[in-house]
């Protein structure tokens, strides 16, 4: 097999899927293939199961996938099932920065058989805590159609790509944030339970030391991507970014900020009890992408703007992992990414995944879509749950 060691700009090892085996996921009944670390691309028919193999590897970090769907849902359902019986599983060796690691999981159903949201994971055959031990192993960035509309849908969305984006670069992020929504909800229970205000001062300065630190991280994204996002330019334009919201324009550094955020709870206790939400914090944030050529927001760009305003801030992200004196160029999983793009864009988004050194797993209908690759990649042509080497 023709191999390319994917190295990033900083000479380190780029993370890459070296071997990937499915049982019971999704379409696959079972599922074992063997890649070196070029970048892969799959073709085949919609509903062929291009998606559920991306998927399948972006449970490989931490949080639900790239579907962001329940975990039960990606146990095959055997003919006759009214709910799926069997528990999905995931298994792939994965080489990085730090070597080569197996990484297997799956869920973890209950003594009675039942399937459950609750996951197991092992390293290198030892059992590890989900998320903070797939975080540490493995870096993994997305871009699927879902979020075509990221710039014209909820703050919420946008949220969500930036704290993916963030905890590729600091795998912590996730149990920051969990720790930040699990204090935000405790609060708002004691506010409608009519808790006592000495409980509430414990829960607000939780709230105020995760919150400060959630929205510091994203912070540090953001700045890392100011710094990618100016090289880009031709066919992917270049975008500003800010993190914007009253939190944002409020929030100071270190203790001082978390000094302020808890007095700041502490006076809108009335108000969000009224309100039933918090109304004040990093959970209200949002992201602004501006096209920087045009001047104007991203919203207001036309839908092939935003798209490649997206694939830019998504290779920015890649570019910042792959620099850092310490980091290495993440997974990145490109869903149905050449179907919209032209073939100057297509040629330039090959080129620049080339320059990273990442190994980009990239789906479309048809095979010539990824011709520009040529020995850059290496494809498979996906039916009937089963890959062949094209």
């Amino acid at each position: 097999m023709f191999a390319v060691p994917a190295s990033s700009p900083s000479g380190r090892q780029a993370y890459a899927v070296r071997r990937l085996a499915l049982t019971a996921f999704r379409s696959y009944p079972a599922l074992t293939l063997e890649t070196d670390a070029r970048p892969v691309w799959l073709a085949g028919e919609n509903g062929a199961g291009k998606t559920n193999i991306l998927e399948a590897i972006s449970l490989l970090s931490p949080g639900r996938g790239l579907r962001g769907a329940a975990l039960v849902e990606s146990a095959r359902r055997m003919p006759g099932e009214a709910e799926p019986k069997t528990p999905w599983a995931v298994a792939a060796r994965v080489e990085g920065p730090d070597g080569s690691f197996d990484i297997g999981t799956g869920l973890q159903p209950q003594p009675d058989g039942r399937l459950t949201e609750k996951r197991a994971a092992h390293i290198n055959g030892a059992p590890a805590p989900a998320s903070a031990a797939l975080g540490e192993t493995c870096r993994v960035v997305w871009l699927t159609p879902a979020m075509d509309r990221l710039f014209l849908e909820s703050p919420g969305g946008r949220r969500r790509f930036l704290d993916r984006l963030t905890l590729a670069f600091e795998p912590g992020h996730g149990r920051v944030a969990s720790a930040y929504e699990r204090a935000t909800r405790e609060r708002m229970k004691l506010l409608k339970d009519g808790g006592e205000a000495t409980w509430l001062t414990a829960i607000e300065a939780q709230m105020a030391a995760s919150g400060v630190a959630l929205a510091n991280a994203r912070a540090r994204t953001a700045e890392r991507l100011k710094a990618d996002l100016a090289p880009l330019t031709g066919a992917f334009p270049q975008g500003l970014i800010a993190i914007t919201g009253s939190f944002e324009e409020t929030r100071m550094p270190g203790d001082e900020g978390e000094a302020r955020f808890r007095e700041m709870l502490a006076r809108r206790r009335r108000a969000d009890a009224e309100a039933g939400r918090s109304l004040y914090g990093p959970h209200t944030a949002d992201l602004a992408v501006t096209h920087l050529g045009r001047g104007r927001p991203a919203a207001e760009c036309s839908t092939g703007e935003q798209k490649a305003l997206l694939i830019g801030l998504v290779l920015a992200a890649a570019r910042a992992q792959a620099r850092e004196p310490a980091g290495a160029a993440p997974l990145l999983l490109l869903d149905e990414i050449a179907a919209h793009l032209d073939a100057v864009r297509r040629a330039a988004l090959f080129d620049e995944i080339a320059a990273i050194g990442a190994q980009a797993w990239m789906t479309g209908t048809d095979s010539s879509l990824f011709a520009e690759m040529g020995p850059r990649g290496q494809g498979f042509y996906v039916t009937n749950g089963a890959l062949n080497p094209i």
